[in-house]
């Protein structure tokens, strides 16, 4: 299965959910997924620093061979095109995309390599939670289903959402991000 082998190559990181779901042939996976990996440490072959760009957050569909379903989080609408450029051969016209982005202030819609990616402003919060909301799946929708069987559902939410925002060009959207300004973390005082 794809997340699997997705797995093994160490794409994968901070997993909470890597399974097989109801749906024949279709696995679920939930956790950061690996965009730029950490360099080898010095005098090591396999032991790797962490990695260096994530899509943090990440719930994703798949079967043995392409993604049905993305959700997660970029840090910076930039950071698609690292993510296509690694998994674009996964991705199909008929992928479903709810992606939150913390640049960018409105809802956005691109299509790259034949893949619609509706974007999404993140302020704060768990990306999981704020999909079930954006979805307007309720907490009593999840019961009794297994972690994997709840991206599942989330999914077949996600095929029918629509976003009230007009396709354009993922060059034009670059130009429409914002400077997302956080605030200063500070510990016990």
């Amino acid at each position: 299965m794809l997340l699997e082998n997705i797995d093994k190559q160490g794409l994968t990181f901070i997993m909470s959910v890597l399974g097989a779901t109801s749906m024949k042939g279709v696995s679920a996976y939930r956790g950061d997924l690996v965009l730029i990996t950490g360099a080898l440490r010095e005098g090591s072959d396999t032991d790797r620093k962490p990695p260096e760009l994530l899509m943090k957050q990440t719930a994703i569909l798949a079967d043995s061979e392409k993604f049905i379903f993305v959700n997660g989080l970029f840090e910076e609408l930039s950071h698609v095109s690292v993510f296509v450029e690694k998994y674009g051969n996964y991705l199909t016209p008929d992928t479903a995309t709810l992606i939150f982005v913390e640049n960018i202030a409105e809802p956005m819609q691109v299509e790259l390599l034949g893949t619609r990616f509706k974007f999404l402003p993140y302020k704060e919060g768990m990306v999981w939670n704020e999909t079930l909301e954006v979805l307007y799946i309720e907490k009593s929708d999840l019961k009794g289903q297994s972690a994997e069987d709840k991206v599942v559902t989330a999914f077949e939410a996600a095929k029918s959402y629509t976003l009230k925002a007009e396709v354009i060009p993922f060059e034009h959207a670059l130009t429409k991000t914002i400077v997302v300004k956080k605030d200063a973390a500070v510990g016990p005082v």
